[in-house]
């Protein structure tokens, strides 16, 4: 396995995938990846749908704005995982929020979709994190309750090339210590 800075800084958003399936064992490991994310007194407000029906995936890909750079691989990824969350829930106790944020839904499903991320990458699988569409379409497409949201949509595949790493601002340029 490699070492986790590695994993961490050879991770690419992918958006071209071959035409390979993404095996049953493969889609379990990013599925256990997601289970052991941490969130907010362990509420574990999300749901995920795995979706590989053709049909599905073209509804879900007219969801997506024509200028999306990601709206081409909905389709022509092998499986695509939609990541939901339950609103009011995570961060909440007695159904009040408990911080200045609130709801902490988007937290947790962001620590989530990073484990599954990081684990397609060392599987060798490319992903993709899409959260530009139109949820409400989206929403219907997937038969998500109202009291969830579809938070991101993840493309999973093999990549169909490299992907070169995107320039990255140096540590010393966002770390302040002990004031802003």
């Amino acid at each position: 396995m490699k070492e986790l800075m590695d994993i961490i800084t050879g991770r690419r958003s992918v958006r071209r995938y071959r035409d390979e399936a993404v095996g049953e064992e493969a889609l379990a490991q990013l599925l256990e990846a997601a289970r052991w994310a941490q969130s907010w007194a362990n509420t574990q407000c999300w749901e995920i749908i795995v979706v590989r029906d053709a049909a599905v995936k073209v509804a879900l890909q007219e969801a997506i704005p024509e200028g999306n750079p990601g709206r081409r691989c909905v389709e022509s990824a092998p499986v695509l995982l939609a990541v939901c969350g339950k609103r009011r829930v995570s961060g909440f106790y007695q159904g009040n929020a408990l911080t200045r944020f609130g709801d902490w839904m988007l937290f947790d499903l962001g620590v989530l979709t990073q484990n599954i991320a990081l684990t397609a990458h060392t599987l060798g699988l490319g992903s993709l994190v899409l959260g530009l569409f139109d949820h409400d379409a989206a929403r219907k497409t997937l038969g998500v309750p109202e009291d969830f949201e579809i938070v991101t949509i993840m493309p999973i595949g093999y990549p169909a090339g490299d992907v070169p790493a995107p320039p990255r601002r140096e540590v010393a340029q966002f770390t302040h210590q002990d004031r802003f």
